[in-house]
């Protein structure tokens, strides 16, 4: 469906809610400033944006043209790198919710 309120690129995303355990907060932000790279890596995911919510709660959030890219986002290398760590940095897996974005403004 087209609808000039989203461009196509951006209709699908996904909104991660991320707990730190306090003493590994900092990690837990490095990690998301050092996974920039790979989502820039990534030709499906066209918006990409690490988070800070509070002192120990960061978030990402993400969109993509296809469910297929969100798939493929969901199965790569930053998605790896934050479940290998998610024992030792935080304090429960990833709240990952798909959405469906519905308004945007981009530049």
């Amino acid at each position: 469906m087209t609808d000039a309120l989203v461009p196509d690129t951006t209709r699908i995303g996904l909104l991660a809610r991320i707990e730190a355990k306090p003493e590994h907060a900092h990690e837990v932000e490095e990690l998301l400033t050092t996974a920039l790279p790979l989502a820039r890596e990534e030709a499906g995911t066209t918006f990409w944006f690490g988070l800070r919510l509070g002192p120990t709660t960061f978030g990402i959030f993400d969109t993509f043209g296809t469910e297929e890219n969100r798939t493929a986002h969901l199965q790569g290398r930053i998605a790896a790198a934050l479940m290998d760590n998610a024992p030792k940095l935080l304090v429960e897996d990833p709240e990952i919710l798909p959405v469906e974005v519905l308004a945007a403004k981009l530049s």
